[in-house]
């Protein structure tokens, strides 16, 4: 990590890679932003007793995140696969965790999104990106969605709205990222970086 960069957590749970895919777009956009740094980060799965079931470093892919992350960063963007509508359990395991940081209040205006996929068009998008606000704003962080100047979610049929950037993946997650999902979580993430480095000013 750059000292000198402002560093904004993309946070995520992603099961088959379909999530992971929208956390590096909006990893992307936050990079856009001058001084600005994306430092992606993952949980490891759970078990049905919820306790991790993998190694202490995962085989590939982003590093599993740290409650230091969470003192550290200056913006979150939340991410996880729809289970039912709402956020996958490995997601809420960890910040059942966050008791400590909530009562130091260590996101508190802090701005943050965002962002699920779901194998299925009517998977629960919605609900799930309102599942991951509600601890969010425990924390007292200041949530933010994508607006309709944003002109994709107007025309959009594979993912996006105006509560976080979505991705339809299909069942067997086989479905590609169209250019407009792409589009939409590179959007926000340039937003969180920018409403993170305004805050900091």
């Amino acid at each position: 990590m750059n000292p000198a960069l402002l560093p904004i957590l993309v946070l995520y749970y992603s099961r088959h890679g379909a999530t992971r895919k929208l956390a590096e777009c909006i990893a992307q956009g936050i990079e856009s932003v001058s001084g600005c740094e994306a430092r992606l980060r993952t949980v490891p799965q759970i078990s049905t007793v919820t306790e991790a079931t993998e190694a202490q470093i995962p085989a590939s892919g982003a590093p599993y995140v740290e409650l230091q992350d969470l003192q550290e960063c200056q913006g979150l963007a939340l991410g996880s696969p729809t289970r039912f509508g709402n956020m996958a359990a490995p997601l809420k395991y960890f910040l059942d965790g966050t008791s400590a940081q909530w009562l130091s209040g260590a996101l508190s205006g802090k701005p943050a999104c965002v962002f699920t996929s779901t194998g299925s068009l009517h998977g629960g998008q919605e609900s799930t990106l309102l599942s991951m606000m509600l601890p969010l704003l425990h924390h007292g962080m200041l949530i933010m969605g994508l607006p309709y100047t944003e002109k994709n979610l107007m025309t959009t049929h594979s993912g996006g709205s105006p509560y976080g950037a979505t991705h339809w993946s299909g069942i067997g997650g086989d479905l590609v990222m169209t250019e407009e999902t792409r589009e939409l979580a590179i959007a926000l993430g340039k937003r969180l970086a920018l409403n993170a480095r305004k805050l900091q000013a």
